[in-house]
């Protein structure tokens, strides 16, 4: 079986903005936001994490579609549920 063409291609990278990181593909689609405050207050309060740990997620899941185990397999497939 063929692969079909990567809708996400890689390498996935991180750029740092003001207050987040963002994950894009290879062709500069946006994957994910990953937010940081530095500031202990307010950091507490929205319930995030530092910069710190933030840029290390955010290096983890650009790592995601590098690994040769991508897509895992082992996740359950959850089809939506309407009411």
């Amino acid at each position: 079986m063929a692969n079909p063409a990567r809708r996400f291609p890689p390498p996935w990278s991180v750029e740092e903005q003001e207050a987040c990181f963002v994950v894009r593909d290879h062709d500069g689609q946006q994957l994910a936001y990953v937010y940081f405050e530095d500031e202990p207050g307010r950091r507490s309060a929205a319930k995030l994490l530092t910069k710190d740990e933030e840029r290390r997620i955010a290096a983890n899941v650009a790592k995601l579609r590098a690994s040769p185990s991508w897509p895992p397999l082992s996740l359950p497939y959850r089809r939506a549920q309407f009411a």
